[in-house]
Formats: C-alpha cells, structure tokens, sequence
C-alpha cells in the first residue's frame, strides 16, 4: 500500500467527491473510492474497502478467477485493519470464509484447506483476546475439511471441542446439534466405534427430552432412532438394535394416530445428514481423493465435493441401466450390486434434490419404490441376502415418507413390514 505522501490528492478529491454526491453508488464505483481513500485514512476506509470487494466478487460467480481475485484483495485489506477495531474479527473471518469457499470451487483444496487452517487459527487467537465469546470460533469449516481429507481423529477431536463449546453454552444450540451427529460420524470413521454410539445415543436422549419438555419433532426421533439401531446392528449390538427399533415403531404408531404433537415436523435436511450418512458404508474410498465428510450438513461441504458427489448420479444411473439385464439374467450374481448402486444414487439425489426444491417426494419417490422393487426381487431369489436388502429399502422409503410429511400412515406401513421381514 502507498504511504498517504504518494497518493495523488486529486484523486483523493474526486473519491470523496464521490462518495459525498448525491446519487447512490454501485459497489464497484464504492470499490474505486475506497481503494484511494483506504491509502489515506485506512482506519476508516479498510473494513469499508474489504465489504464492498466482497460485494462485487459475489456479483460475479460466472468470472471465478475476478472473483477469487477480488476476495484476495479484500483479504488483504481485512488483514491490514488494525487489532483494536472492533469489527476487525468479523469481518476478517467474513473474507476468509468467502476466499476458502472459492478456492475449493475451483479445486485448489491445498490451498482452500490452509485458509480454513488460518480461519481456526484467528477465532482461537480472538477468543483468547476477549475479542469474540466463541472458543470454536472458525472452527467448524477446518473440522470438516478434516473430514474430507481423511482425517477423521483430528476431525473428530475438532467436533468434540465444538460439542462442548456447545453445552457449556458458549455457541448455539443448533451447531452443538449438527456438530454431535459430525462427531459421532468422525468417531466411527477413526475405528472408534464403541464413542460412536455413546455420543449418537446421547444425541437421542436430548431429543426425547425436548420431546418431553413440548419442543422437537417426533418424525426427527425415528430418524435418530433408526440410525441408532443400524450403528448397533454394525458393531455387534443387535439387541440394543432391537430395542431402538421398537421405540421408532412406537414413534411412528403415535405418528399415524395423532400426527406430531405440535405443528410442523423434523427438519428434512436432518433427514438427508442422517440417510446420506447411512450411505458412507457403500461410498468405495480412492486413495489420496477426498473423502465426502458423511455427517456435515450439506453447507458443510466443501462446494467442489458436494457438486462431484451430486454429479456422480449420472454414472450411477448409466451403471444402474448397464447392471439391469444382467440382474434379470442372473439375479442372484447381479442383483446385489444392482441394489448397492440404486441406493447410492437414491442417497445422493436427495441430497441434489434437497438443495433445490421443497417438492422433493416428486422426484426421489421413484427412486426409493425402485428400490424396494429391487430388494423383493433380491428377496425371492436369495431370501437371506435379500431380506435384509428389502427391509433396508423398506426403511429407508418409510423415511422418505416421513420427510415429505403427512405420509405417517405409509411410512408406519413400509416400517412394520421391514421388521416384519427381518424377523422372518
């Protein structure tokens, strides 16, 4: 930056000028001004200066390489404010949150990751000031970005601190929400199955216990409860399994009797989090490729990831249609993988689909009937394998119904007739 010496005062006039005048200024003409009168008065023209770059790169999503270049920039600026503005954190971490987002959309992880690195870093270096009340302050994006890149114990010991920042009441409530779901995810990933299900299942007491306290969504316990019952199923519990499975179904029974207990239902992208995190089982992991991070929310997401892994539905879908003669030919050779490469396009076109519309059940219910379809024709011609292939299918359209609300007597129909079947 030039020494206030070196700017030429006529245009240092013309940018006051222009601010003062009466018209309103675009962002970009805001940009010019501030550039010149940050070189004079930075105290007061930096944070302004940083804003409005932040303004115009956000107006220009169709220009990546401009808008990267700009949000540089305004980092640049919002490095050079000084400690003692007050606002200086916010804004700070305002740019570097857009400058990661950028750098991951074009595919430079390295360096998106490195930002996020430093977004950890200045929060904890705030917090200790006394600057900012959060001690997890830029925490949650380096989490997930751990998540993505595999790994999953620093991942999950970020979320541990971000759970407990959480209940000592320092973050809100919704983050503690997200982030336990986060690190019982990460926890399982590391092998640490056994504080997988103790921190899930903390989870659902909590949500009982709003329940009871005449807050929360019936339709979210089943959803906690059926992901519950498969983390059991996984590592060796099939009895607690059991019993998870028969609250849901006493949860789901009061569902097509009364309908929730109070207006509205759970949130459907909990629902997403928790079906595309029953996916994570069937994803094949690619050495040195990153990793979705199963368990973030999909902001959470780096964008770059989120749109492969919402684009990867085409090739599932080309694999689908290849797998569909040959499962008819052989079934019980084909069918299997058939059936593995249904539900993943199943799972990640709820996650597209979530994104973009609230009429989801439109476009995702015959994905989850061809499913189930699948899983009765598995069923008839390996009835071990395909029994537990067909209550899967069958839970996971009862959870559809139940995020498309209203389906409640549906969703309890396709349940009972999944246990049904696993108790053959």
């Amino acid at each position: 930056m030039n020494s206030p010496g070196n700017v030429d005062q006529d245009e240092v006039l013309r940018a006051r000028h222009m601010l003062l005048g009466s018209g309103r200024l675009s962002h970009k003409q805001q940009v010019d001004a501030y550039r010149t009168l940050a070189q004079v008065s930075p105290l007061s023209y930096l944070p302004r200066l940083a804003r409005a770059l932040l303004m115009v790169g956000y107006q220009l999503r169709d220009k990546p390489e401009t808008e990267l270049a700009l949000f540089a920039e305004a980092l640049a600026a919002a490095r050079a404010i000084g400690q003692s503005e007050p606002k200086r954190t916010e804004l700070l971490m305002q740019v570097l949150d857009a400058y990661q987002r950028q750098l991951y959309v074009m595919g430079r992880r390295t360096e998106g990751f490195t930002v996020r690195e430093e977004m950890a870093r200045t929060g904890r270096a705030a917090f200790e000031a006394g600057l900012v009340p959060d001690p997890v302050c830029g925490l949650r994006r380096l989490a997930a970005a751990l998540a993505e890149e595999g790994r999953h114990e620093e991942s999950a010991a970020a979320h541990a601190r971000i759970v407990a920042a959480g209940r000592a009441g320092t973050t809100p409530s919704h983050s503690t929400f997200w982030a336990t779901v986060s690190w019982s995810a990460e926890l399982d990933a590391a092998g640490r199955h056994g504080e997988a299900i103790e921190v899930f299942s903390e989870l659902v007491d909590a949500t009982r216990t709003r329940l009871d306290e005449g807050r929360g969504a019936l339709s979210s316990l089943v959803w906690e409860l059926i992901h519950l019952s498969r983390l059991l199923e996984w590592h060796g519990q099939p009895e607690r399994a059991r019993t998870a499975l028969l609250e849901a179904d006493g949860a789901l029974a009061e569902l097509a009797a009364t309908g929730e207990r109070k207006s509205g239902g759970g949130f459907r992208t909990w629902w997403v989090i928790l079906l595309t995190l029953s996916g994570r089982r069937e994803e094949p992991v690619v050495p040195g490729e990153p990793q979705p991070p199963f368990g973030e929310e999909r902001l959470g997401w780096s964008p770059d990831l989120r749109h492969s892994y919402c684009e990867g539905r085409g090739a599932l879908a080309e694999r689908a249609a290849a797998l569909a003669p040959l499962a008819a030919a052989a079934p019980r050779t084909h069918l299997p993988e058939l059936l593995t490469v249904q539900r993943r396009l199943t799972i990640r076109s709820a996650m597209y689909w979530e994104d973009r519309t609230h009429q989801i059940f439109e476009p995702l219910h015959p994905l989850f009937d061809e499913g189930v379809s699948l899983a009765r024709r598995l069923a008839r011609a390996d009835p071990d394998l395909g029994s537990k292939a067909l209550a899967r299918a069958l839970t996971d359209r009862s959870t559809l119904f139940l995020a498309c609300g209203r389906h409640y007597t549906e969703a309890l129909a396709d349940y009972r007739e999944a246990n049904t079947t696993l108790t053959r």
